[in-house]
């Protein structure tokens, strides 16, 4: 979500939370199953055929009826409600709240070396990645919602709050690389979206922008994100999705992937990613941009 480049909110902070958690709420329950389908092909291991694809989507339910085979697509909902939502209300609330601070305090300094417009842009992409560093903090959300898509067996019966008496600092695993790939990632979300809407639309005040701009510029955005992001991701996945005893580091992770599948399997579970990335900006990132407003008239 861009905001205002004066470095004035135009919106409440109980409005952004109201407005980026309905939209976290609203997107988690239509794109669910395409993470939980991503995810599982990331984790697998083997080569992909199109024979082998049923059982690795659906696991157990490979060869069950549509209803339950869709049904088996939502494992750790609640893990990914909890982890949607508050990422959500981070990242559409937490960069405007960094892009004012750098505006406040630095607009200057950026201006000087890109230029006021360049500068307008970086501003916006650097304020993302600031977001996406301290999105770290809900990285146990992330890691119990991986390990129930892809790896239940981990929880043995236990539930969320005994695993995380028992698991502790464990559910940080893989904080460097979520780190490693959050802050290209969302330099590039926040960077080419803010380009697509100064150079190809000719939006100067980004905050104006209208629901088509947006749209083009959000498509943009997440592209660049996803593609640039997805090796790390990978690495990521597949570090938080073993046992909770078994702890495994991120360069055995590359090394083993790198000799037992290729440099290619980097990008594991990249296309469904791709896919889903038109609808899935264009209704969390209008929802948000429309309920937060909607929310600032009254709160």
């Amino acid at each position: 979500m861009s905001p205002p480049t004066s470095g004035k909110s135009k919106e409440s902070g109980t409005a952004r939370i109201l407005g980026s958690g309905a939209s976290g709420v609203a997107e988690l329950l239509v794109f669910h199953p395409v993470d939980t389908v991503a995810k599982r092909l990331m984790s697998n291991k083997a080569k992909v055929s199109f024979s082998a694809l049923s059982p690795i989507i659906f696991r157990d339910y490979a060869t069950a009826s549509l209803p339950k085979k869709l049904l088996s697509l939502f494992p750790g909902l609640g893990y990914a409600a909890g982890y949607k939502v508050s990422q959500r209300i981070y990242k559409f609330g937490g960069q405007p709240w960094f892009n004012e601070i750098i505006t406040r305090n630095y607009k200057d300094e950026f201006s000087r070396v890109f230029g006021e417009r360049k500068g307008k842009m970086m501003m916006q992409a650097t304020a993302g990645s600031l977001t996406g560093i301290g999105e770290v903090v809900l990285l146990p959300l992330d890691a119990l919602k991986i390990k129930r898509q892809v790896n239940p067996e981990a929880f043995r019966g236990r539930g969320v709050l005994r695993i995380f008496m028992e698991e502790g600092t464990t559910l940080y695993r893989g904080w460097g690389w979520t780190m490693a790939r959050n802050a290209p990632g969302s330099f590039a979300l926040f960077g080419a979206s803010a380009v697509t809407k100064e150079y190809a639309l000719g939006v100067t005040d980004y905050s104006k922008a209208t629901w088509t701009q947006n749209f083009i510029a959000s498509i943009a955005g997440a592209v660049a994100s996803i593609t640039i992001a997805a090796p790390l991701d990978t690495v990521k996945t597949r570090i938080q999705n073993a046992n909770f005893e078994h702890k495994v580091p991120g360069l055995t992770v590359v090394r083993d992937l790198i000799r037992n599948e290729g440099p290619s399997a980097f990008f594991k579970g990249l296309t469904p990613k791709i896919l889903v990335v038109g609808p899935k900006l264009v209704f969390s990132y209008t929802l948000a941009q429309s309920l937060i407003p909607f929310f600032g008239k009254y709160v």
